[in-house]
């Protein structure tokens, strides 16, 4: 899996070592087919640019369902041990965190489907934990992982546009499946056509309308993508400051990020989740305004 390239630090005073260093850092542990050598791990952004859209990002599926696994984990072991007489810390902080979103969806979800609430819930926890990695210093994963014989690892699943346009794939899906649901196709088609002007503008509603379903998921995916990514960028360039000269300022750049971070992570992962309830409620709404 690795190359024969060196790892480059911010310390390093090899020619060229700061973009090496940035490009290193974005580029993700990529499995995919390379014409003439057959199935392999990318050995450099190049070669993972020629396996093409098939080609999978192994680091953010390992992350994101190891994340997805521990998420599951935890809250069966805290369910499994609750009790009501002493609850523990982390039994205080779950069920702060599902009634919080319990109250959150009761307030913009009005009907009628279980599902509803649990979803928010998976969504805002486990998106919380993906973001969170961003939190962990960016050279350490990746140097442990190279010290093994894996050239690339981004332990951040939320800073690969492939995990945040997935998950707001799937939920775009479950927009689509309980509009046609609750209002049938014709009226699912109708409110494509025949809103907001009158229905000879057809046409023109069709047009407004469907940028506006499409917007959806892009929306959902690429603002987590966009706000996650451009943080681990700045932690990145921070991390370029760690020289002799500036490893004071390195140091107190990072932590203030780092704690500015905290509350982005969590508002990130909180606005994909309520946006997620905001869609099914719409997909629900049968009135002539929506």
């Amino acid at each position: 899996m690795a190359s024969s390239d060196q790892y480059v630090t911010p310390l390093s005073d090899v020619p060229g070592a700061t973009a090496q260093y940035i490009t290193h850092h974005l580029t993700n542990l990529t499995y995919g087919w390379i014409e003439g050598e057959g199935l392999r791990f990318a050995h450099d952004g190049r070669e993972a640019a020629q396996m093409g859209f098939f080609a999978i990002h192994v680091d953010s599926m390992a992350w994101s369902v190891g994340l997805g696994a521990l998420f599951l984990y935890i809250f069966w072991r805290v369910a499994k041990r609750a009790t009501a007489d002493q609850p523990g810390g982390l039994q205080n902080a779950i069920e702060m965190i599902v009634d919080f979103i319990d109250d959150t969806v009761r307030s913009i979800f009005t009907y009628k489907n279980d599902m509803v609430a649990p979803m928010a819930l998976t969504i805002f926890v486990w998106v919380f934990l993906m973001n969170l990695m961003d939190l962990v210093a960016v050279d350490w994963v990746p140097m442990i992982a190279y010290a093994l014989g894996i050239h690339h690892m981004k332990i951040v699943p939320t800073t690969d546009v492939n995990i945040t346009m997935g998950m707001a794939l799937f939920v775009f899906i479950l927009i689509l499946y309980f509009s046609i649901r609750q209002k049938g196709v014709g009226g699912f088609l109708g409110e494509l056509l025949f809103h907001p002007f009158p229905k000879i503008f057809a046409p023109v509603n069709f047009i407004l309308e469907g940028i506006t379903l499409i917007a959806k998921p892009i929306s959902l995916g690429l603002r987590l993508f966009g706000n996650l990514y451009a943080g681990e960028m700045i932690f990145v360039l921070i991390c370029l400051l760690y020289t002799w000269t500036f490893f004071a300022l390195g140091g107190v750049l990072h932590f203030a990020w780092a704690v500015f971070h905290v509350l982005i992570i969590t508002l990130q992962a909180f606005i994909f989740a309520v946006l997620t309830v905001v869609y099914m409620a719409q997909a629900y709404d049968t009135g002539e305004e929506h």
